[in-house]
Order: C-alpha cells, then sequence, then structure tokens
C-alpha cells in the first residue's frame, strides 16, 4: 500500500474502532504520541503495535515530544522526570566536554525509556536560541543563549538519542528563539535583518544538518518572506532551509492545529507542502481535522520518499550498550549540583 505525506494522533489510549478504520485507508507515514496517549508502559506498547498494525508496516515511525523539562509526555511515576535544555547548559558551566557528556546521557537515558515501549522518534533537540524580550515558549527548552552552545549541546543530545536507536528531530527550523509571541496560540512575527538571523538564530541548524528529520516553525521572518510563516513559505523552505541553511533531510511541519496558522486543514496541509514540507503533522487527534489533512496530503514519493527511507535508515537496530541504573545514577548527581 502506498504511504501517505502526514503523521497522525489519536485520541486516547486505545484505538477507537474509526481511528482503525480511518489509518488503514489514510496510510499515514507515521504517528504521534501525547499524554492523552499516555498510562503505563504495557499500554504505551500495546498502542504502538496497534497503531503499527493499522497500516501494516512494523517500521511505520512513532513520534513524541520527550525533551524533559515543561516538555516530557512520558513521566512519573512510571518514567523518571528529565532536565530541561537549560539544565544541561547550566551544569560545570567551566567544563564543556562535560556539559556535553551529560547532554548526551540525557538523551541516551530517554532512547532507553522510548524503545522499551516501541516509540522510535524524539521531537528533540530544541535548536531555537532564545533572545532578550522574546516570549518564554522556547526559555528554558533551549540549551544556553548563544548559538554555539545551542549546536554543540544539540548535536550531543542528538547522537544520544541515534546511539539509542531513537531518531532525533531538530527544531524548530529555521529558529523560533527570536519570536515575541507563542505559536501555538498566535502567528509570531520576526523583523530582524537578515544577517542578524543568519549570524544568530539560523546558525546552530546549518551546524546539523547531516541529522534525518527537522520540524518548521510557525513564524513570519520579514526580512525574507513579509507574508507567510516559514511553514508555508516556499522563499523560507527554498532560500534559508534547503539553500543558506544546506538541509536536505526529511522536513516535517510543526502541529497544524496550532493557531499560528489560518484556513482549513485541507489548505493549511497543500500550502505547506506546496512550499516544500515533505511532511504534513498534525496532533490532536481530531478526527475531522485529520480526514482533512489526509485529503490534503500526497502520497509520499519522490525526493520525499527518498529522504523518509533515509530517515528511517538511520535507526539503530542494536542500540549502544547502557547501564541504565548507573547512567540515571550519574545524571542524578550531575543534576544534584544545581538543585
Amino acid at each position: 500500500m502506498k504511504t501517505r505525506a502526514f503523521i497522525a494522533g489519536c485520541s486516547g489510549l486505545t484505538l477507537t474502532p474509526d481511528e482503525i478504520a480511518f489509518f488503514k485507508e489514510a496510510a499515514p507515514w507515521g504517528f504521534i504520541l501525547f499524554r492523552r496517549n499516555i498510562e503505563s508502559p504495557e499500554q504505551v506498547r500495546a498502542l504502538c503495535a496497534a497503531l503499527r498494525d493499522t497500516v501494516g508496516r512494523e517500521d511505520a515511525p512513532i513520534l513524541i515530544d520527550q525533551e524533559g523539562g515543561r516538555v516530557q509526555r512520558m513521566g512519573p511515576p512510571n518514567w523518571p522526570k528529565y532536565p530541561s535544555g537549560a539544565a544541561y547548559g547550566a551544569l560545570h558551566a567551566d567544563n564543556p566536554l562535560m556539559q556535553r557528556e551529560l547532554a548526551r546521557l540525557g538523551a541516551r537515558l530517554i532512547a532507553h525509556d522510548l524503545r522499551a515501549v516501541g516509540v522510535t522518534v524524539d521531537c528533540l533537540p530544541v535548536l531555537d536560541v532564545p533572545s532578550p524580550g522574546a516570549h518564554d515558549v522556547i526559555g528554558d527548552r533551549a540549551y544556553g543563549k548563544t548559538p554555539e552552545k545551542v549546536a554543540v549541546l544539540g548535536r550531543a543530545a542528538a547522537e544520544g538519542l541515534l546511539a539509542g536507536g531513537v531518531l532525533p528531530v531538530i527544531k524548530h527550523m529555521p529558529g523560533h528563539g527570536r519570536a515575541g509571541a507563542d505559536s501555538h496560540q498566535a502567528l509570531p512575527v520576526v523583523d530582524a535583518s537578515r544577517e542578524e538571523l543568519e549570524r544568530h538564530d539560523f546558525a546552530p541548524f546549518r551546524m546539523l544538518t547531516d541529522m534525518p528529520l527537522a520540524m518548521t516553525a510557525h513564524v513570519v521572518y520579514t526580512a525574507i518572506d513579509p507574508e507567510r510563516p516559514a511553514t508555508t513559505s516556499p522563499i523560507v523552505m527554498r532560500d534559508i532551509i534547503r539553500g543558506h541553511i544546506g538541509y536536505d533531510g526529511l522536513v516535517m511541519t510543526d502541529d497544524l492545529a496550532m493557531k499560528a496558522l489560518s484556513g482549513s486543514f485541507r489548505d493549511k496541509t497543500e500550502a505547506a507542502i506546496a512550499a516544500g514540507c515533505d511532511m504534513a503533522l498534525h496532533c490532536n487527534g481530531d478526527m475531522a481535522e485529520m480526514i482533512a489533512v489526509a485529503e490534503g496530503a500526497p502520497l509520499l514519493e519522490g525526493v520525499a520518499l527518498r529522504r523518509a527511507e533515509v530517515a528511517l535508515s538511520r535507526i539503530r537496530h542494536e542500540p549502544e550498550p547502557l547501564d541504565p541504573v548507573d547512567a540515571r545514577g550519574r545524571l542524578d548527581a550531575a543534576l544534584a549540583m544545581i538543585a
């Protein structure tokens, strides 16, 4: 069966008959889980298996936002709490090599948790660089306040995930850190010059172009395209993401249900694909919205299919060895120093 270029959520802890029928017919490339879908390791494992069964692909990617800090879908009591990105940047401030080791270790532990229940993609690392006066939607999710620190620790986290058999997603390309609004609620407009954006906001993404997956920012950059956010802007996609940044991996949209984007769900999907996104992402599990996204999403073929296949080929089927008890002890001991 052909696969369609979108990623879908589901409504609860198990699939409904309508969801099973829809996923079998629409054939999304992958799925994404949220807290509403999480109860216990056994339940998540069964849900992942059921999702893959609907599309008949054992390698269908299942995504989650498991950053740590404010954004962690799987948490206590069944899974440990993880620190925010900023916490890694605060550890051992005089020892950047130790910071890098700990950021990698934290992500390696997250990968261990995810693989155990069947999740194969984590929407991490956040490569946004916060700017003074910006909305705190990024805030402590960022690894630091300079492009260099964000890139170094972001790469460490991405490598930790890959070592554990989980694909990272670099986000939010080409940069959400300067936005004065939360794109979940409104459309941010950034007026910085292209020179400043390239020097500061876009820089971390240029340093991680070898990563398999990326997620767009629902942000307007007036110096590049004053009319459209990056997600639906052919100019941003061509000149910045594929051009200046030089990224040739699979680009997915941020969630199409976020209020930054206007129009019908079919229109938003078609606009994002026409702009150059490879994959549409819809998260909330609303059936009517998912149907409209599926109607706007093309079959996965051509260069987008190549990028998807290359991404999935990066999943390690034998993760790097890990003693999770020892690793967690080392991470906890380091975090205790800034508690």
